[in-house]
């Protein structure tokens, strides 16, 4: 049982959220929170802030006292600070929470692969969010939301007929917490539901929600079913460029890709002569190798491609759900039953 432990909260939090830590156990438990240490935000649940935010002098001495002190962080510190230089900077480090499910890869940049840190993640934080954008884009392509709005803007009474979502087959790339909600709300529109898992059996296919299940040597396979496509697993040695020529080639012609996955989980040269044919008909793309997508790249001048600024995940409640998982793990770390703790990254899987 943990006597006494320091929080130092690295990234911006909305002030009851801090009380709700806070509240957990007041004996035990120090809250550091010092808003003018933090980046201004531009947006709910904004975890990074504005990016040319700078301390003072003043202002970076107490927070060097601070990470110096800290037995827990809420995330990750920003900026420079990274690798060794977390260790170094806070001494006294045992926990991470983090305000994002997919760190797996900058636990490796930073070299705490074998570290007996513990890493919390917000896994499950964003799967409400990121279902709710899948059905919006597929919806918007299968509703023609353009023809719609061609008609609005000319004002024309044209009838028409579109296309529907029942009885077409979704293809799930990764059937973890996002996933399986996707998989729960495509069921209830009458879609066919296949989905990739190293466990293929029946009764696991029940568990997450799904019609069929493919092992991971069968995803073309699963692929070339498919009228639609979904990628949400995490960036990993295992998946990186997961989606190339080749898996491409194995999808139907036409086929709708959502990608709210990482970039780096698609071979984007691949990707973007695909789109040109039109051997994928439509791709709603969240993330990209290289973040900011650069004004030059050649994604943006497809008119069969919907690009949102890795902003898919992010909901007016995230940070109420991630304390939510803080406020538990925080409970069971001060008691000592470590195994109870929600959301533990493996840091040799990655996820």
């Amino acid at each position: 049982m943990t006597k006494h432990c320091t929080i130092f909260i690295t990234s911006p939090l909305e002030p009851e959220h801090v009380e709700r830590l806070r509240a957990v156990d007041p004996e035990r438990v120090e809250v550091i929170y010092e808003p003018d240490l933090l980046p201004p935000t531009r947006y709910i649940g904004d975890h990074n802030g504005v990016p040319d935010f700078q301390r003072n002098d003043e202002q970076q001495a107490r927070w060097d006292a601070h990470l110096e002190r800290a037995d827990i962080l809420f995330d990750f510190p920003g900026g420079s600070l990274m690798g060794e230089m977390v260790m170094d900077a806070a001494p006294n480090l045992k926990w991470v929470q983090t305000t994002s499910a997919g760190v797996g890869q900058m636990i490796v940049r930073m070299g705490l692969q074998d570290s007996d840190l513990i890493v919390t993640t917000a896994s499950g934080v964003h799967a409400g969010p990121l279902a709710e954008y899948v059905f919006m884009v597929l919806l918007n392509q299968v509703k023609d939301m353009a023809l719609i709005e061609q008609g609005r803007a000319a004002r024309t009474w044209d009838r028409y007929c579109t296309d529907e979502l029942e009885g077409k087959t979704l293809a799930i790339v990764g059937a973890g917490k996002i996933g399986r909600r996707v998989a729960r709300i495509a069921s209830a529109f009458g879609m066919r539901t296949l989905a990739t898992a190293r466990t293929v059996t029946p009764d696991r296919a029940a568990e997450l929600g799904v019609d069929e299940l493919y092992a991971p040597g069968r995803l073309h396979v699963m692929l070339g079913q498919a009228d639609a496509v979904v990628l949400c697993v995490p960036h990993t040695p295992d998946t990186e460029d997961l989606i190339d020529a080749e898996a491409i080639a194995a999808m139907k012609d036409g086929v709708m890709l959502v990608n709210i996955a990482r970039g780096q989980v698609v071979d984007e040269d691949a990707l973007l002569a695909a789109l040109q044919s039109g051997k994928i008909g439509f791709a709603a793309l969240d993330v990209f190798r290289s973040e900011p997508l650069l004004p030059d790249s050649p994604f943006w001048d497809l008119p069969n491609v919907l690009i949102s600024p890795h902003s898919a995940s992010t909901g007016h409640g995230e940070n109420g759900r991630i304390t939510d998982i803080f406020c538990h793990n925080l409970r069971c770390y001060l008691d000592g039953r470590l195994d109870e703790m929600q959301n533990v990254l493996d840091k040799q899987r990655m996820y």
